[in-house]
């Protein structure tokens, strides 16, 4: 393999990480349910606000290249490029979309129970609010699932969130 050829592959692997990589690494920081740290959350919010620029950019580089590398490989060689063109395409399309709106649904028909008929442990870990004389509580084994629920206290529309 000549010098030319193999800076083509290792512009090719390069680009393919990038694309794939700016996807897949908030994807991977930011999922329900794992701790999650401020330093590792703030990478990822970063690389995602980047990503949609960047994986264009990575995957049009990858585009072009796997189209010289397509012409003089044998047909196992491209159904590697093939999987990978996949890979890229698909990575590409998912950085221009909010899919942590998938991942944390907010709840749609909350339903609530005087303190009396409630059957939380007296363990349960709870979020509160209390306006004048309205007061919620919100169990955070729900909240941590759904992040988000809308509500109304004592007249006031509120957003609680986890």
């Amino acid at each position: 393999m000549s010098s030319r050829q193999k800076l083509v592959w290792i512009l090719w692997a390069v680009s393919a990480l990038i694309a794939i990589g700016l996807f897949f690494v908030p994807a991977f920081i930011i999922r329900p349910f794992t701790h999650q740290s401020p330093r590792g959350i703030m990478l990822a919010m970063a690389v995602r606000d980047r990503a949609p620029l960047a994986t264009l950019i990575a995957a049009i580089l990858f585009f072009l290249l796997t189209l010289i590398l397509w012409r003089s490989g044998s047909l196992w060689r491209k159904i590697g490029l093939g999987v990978a063109v996949a890979l890229v395409a698909f990575s590409t399309v998912m950085a221009r979309m909010n899919y942590f709106e998938w991942m944390f649904h907010p709840v749609a028909n909350a339903q609530f129970e005087n303190e009396a008929d409630s059957k939380l442990a007296a363990s349960e870990m709870i979020l509160s609010v209390k306006f004048a004389a309205d007061a919620r509580a919100y169990p955070i084994s729900q909240m941590a699932y759904h992040h988000i629920l809308n509500d109304t206290v004592d007249g006031v529309p509120i957003a609680v969130t986890y």
